[in-house]
């Protein structure tokens, strides 16, 4: 069973870097950047499990927590930038310079 769910993370994971390294749609990004944080929790709570500690899930539940912030902010700024320009190009993004 936590062999499976080894797999399911790490298969997440890839997913996550593949979708951050090929799209420049910064909404997608952030989506899969959610998703890497996703995966590194399923693998924590996998290895808890397999060595039948709380300790695993204690820490979780403190990057969920820590996620749930990231993702509040983050949607915010993307959000604004999405209002103020019409090209949402990663690479062509220059607002935020001082």
């Amino acid at each position: 069973m936590s062999l499976l769910l080894g797999f399911t993370a790490i298969t997440l994971f890839i997913m996550g870097i593949a979708g951050v390294l090929m799209k420049r749609n910064p909404l997608v990004m952030f989506m899969s950047i959610e998703l890497m944080l996703n995966a590194v929790n399923l693998g924590l709570m996998t290895i808890g499990r397999a060595n039948e500690s709380i300790d695993a899930q204690i820490i979780t539940i403190f990057i969920i927590a820590v996620a749930a912030a990231e993702v509040a902010v983050g949607l915010g700024i993307i959000v604004t930038l999405f209002s103020d320009r019409d090209d949402v190009d990663v690479d062509k993004i220059n607002m935020l310079k001082g």
